[in-house]
């Protein structure tokens, strides 16, 4: 298992720490787990909701990412995951396209399971589909995790890394696990 400190864009905000961590299991079972760190309690929680449905717009509220690429090819998959049990998987064909809002849905990727801990969350994903529709072995993918946090403070956003000026999740640059 690999385990990432994910940073705020907004350096000064320290209040909050979160890691990331990635496994995978044999053979296409991705688990994905977020440890959050607030002491203050300034994070906002949404509501739980039943039977993890699939909804739109989770990036309004807190919500977790995941976003897998591909090595040497355009198109990508976005997973966002709400600590409310809810969850969506969007489909790229390259970078932040289509410009569709929501997002183009992808069905490709199954969720197993979703869960929040008293830690934080737990999701694991079945990439079957998606893995063997593009015929890709593990060493093809590269993940990226990040957040974004609502809080008593104001919005944050956390990733494994922030290279561009803007807070930006699709930038591939940021997206640092590799299997």
């Amino acid at each position: 298992m690999a385990s990432y400190e994910l940073n705020a864009f907004d350096r000064r905000f320290q209040a909050i720490s979160l890691v990331g961590a990635i496994e995978q299991q044999s053979p296409f079972i991705l688990n994905v787990g977020y440890w959050l760190r607030d002491p203050n309690q300034y994070v906002l929680w949404p509501d739980l909701v039943a039977a993890h449905p699939r909804q739109d717009y989770l990036w309004e509220q807190t919500c977790f990412e995941i976003f897998i690429g591909v090595r040497d090819e355009d198109f990508y998959r976005e997973i966002n995951l709400s600590p409310s049990q809810a969850w969506q998987a969007y489909q790229f064909e390259e970078y932040r396209y289509p410009e569709d809002m929501p997002p183009q849905p992808a069905y490709d990727i199954d969720l197993v399971q979703l869960k929040r801990t008293h830690y934080g969350m737990n999701v694991s994903l079945d990439l079957t589909d998606f893995m063997n529709q593009h015929k890709l072995k593990w060493s093809d993918l590269f993940i990226g995790l990040s957040a974004v946090l609502k809080t008593s403070q104001g919005e944050h956003y956390y990733a494994m890394q922030h290279s561009s000026s803007q807070a930006d999740f699709h930038n591939k640059r940021d997206w640092l696990h590799v299997f």
